[in-house]
């Protein structure tokens, strides 16, 4: 029986290997972006908002260029990694004077989504300034949020909120949801994963965080859906119990899920490797199983 492959979800049988070979003697002097671009065109594999899945794409045929499937033509031009050789975001200058007070005296709050805004900037800074994990670059869809709160100075930026596409194998939140590993391959993409969120330091305003999040839940799947062309039903995040105790998620209706195994997602062995995480969740639909599970 001829070998399947199986790449971020997608299979590549046979027929398929012999069609990239082809693509590749018709097009010699294609680079391997340019030949990445065309066999995307080809077999129409797009992102939900209809951009070519390129890198995806790239990853795939590397895979098969290493395992002798198919030859690809010399690397013309190595690009540094941003993931490996990235740029520190740069200090941005804010008011840093202590706020304080009451929730309502700091209203209205006004919810930014700044990805690919020029506010975006601003946001990589504080998170990487003052958030105890700094920044990193997401990999997928994400989505970036700024707080600006009105006060008697101005405005003022007082959170960030960022989100990105979620784990692929999660045990804890793959047996609250109750889905097959193929209803998970194929609709993981409708959650959200909150990697980072932070109320500046020198913001000390009681109920902020929870108010915040519940905020959130009603705005991300619309802004989402937005950028990204579908929307989201379930949000989840990670607390690590030895720092925080998850005050604010569970005072926005967040659920305890389970644990994290301690192993990583690159992890070769059974062995914890790092500190165990709360698991968190939170519907932002109803019928979020339903959607999940089909």
């Amino acid at each position: 029986m001829p070998r399947q492959w199986r790449y971020r979800g997608r299979t590549v049988t046979a027929e398929d290997i012999v069609f990239i070979r082809d693509l590749i003697a018709r097009h010699p002097d294609l680079s391997r972006r340019r030949l990445s671009a065309e066999l995307c065109e080809a077999w129409q594999w797009r992102q939900t908002n209809g951009a070519l899945r390129d890198m995806v794409c790239r990853g795939l045929l590397l895979m098969l260029h290493r395992a002798g499937e198919i030859e690809l033509p010399p690397v013309r031009q190595i690009s540094l990694n941003p993931f490996v050789q990235r740029q520190q975001p740069q200090a941005v200058s804010v008011d840093m004077t202590p706020l304080t007070g009451q929730l309502s005296q700091i209203q209205p709050l006004a919810f930014r989504q700044v990805r690919r805004t020029t506010e975006e900037p601003l946001f990589n800074s504080l998170i990487e300034h003052y958030h105890y994990l700094g920044y990193e670059q997401p990999v997928g869809e994400q989505l970036k949020y700024l707080v600006w709160a009105e006060c008697p100075q101005g405005r003022r930026p007082v959170a960030c909120l960022a989100w990105s596409s979620a784990p692929r194998h999660l045990g804890s939140r793959d047996r609250y949801i109750g889905w097959s590993a193929e209803a998970r391959r194929r609709n993981i993409r409708f959650i959200a994963y909150n990697t980072r969120f932070l109320i500046l330091p020198w913001v000390q305003v009681p109920h902020l965080a929870s108010h915040i999040l519940g905020r959130a839940a009603v705005t991300l799947s619309r802004d989402w859906e937005q950028l990204y062309g579908h929307p989201v039903y379930f949000a989840e995040t990670f607390i690590d119990p030895s720092r925080f105790r998850g005050t604010c998620y569970r005072a926005a209706n967040w659920k305890l899920l389970g644990l994290t195994t301690g192993r990583g997602k690159d992890s070769t062995s059974k062995q914890p490797n790092r500190s165990l995480k709360q698991v968190l969740g939170y519907p932002l639909t109803p019928t979020f199983r339903n959607l999940l599970v089909q």
